[in-house]
């Protein structure tokens, strides 16, 4: 199981955080479980990388070229993911 833990960042942002590795079925699974609206993805040594929101991963899962094993790492650029202005 991939880890997700709560977070208050060095960064300033807060919230769940999950790795690269977590598909992107999982991360709206753990958004919905945690009612949050966004999730800060990290690398393998838990250095925040970007976020991700709830928009831009329903727009990665209708995309003409998604699988259910599509993971956050696999998306080109997680900044773009975010959805948030």
């Amino acid at each position: 199981m991939t880890p997700v833990t709560a977070v208050d960042g060095t960064t300033g942002e807060s919230g769940p955080r999950v790795w690269t590795d977590m598909t992107v079925e999982v991360a709206l699974s753990v958004m919905a479980g945690a009612r949050v609206t966004h999730l800060l993805v990290c690398d393998e040594d838990g250095g925040p990388t970007g976020r991700v929101s709830r928009a831009g991963l329903i727009a990665v899962r209708d995309g003409a070229g998604y699988t259910d094993r599509v993971r956050l790492r696999d998306l080109s650029d997680i900044s773009d993911i975010s959805g948030i202005s």
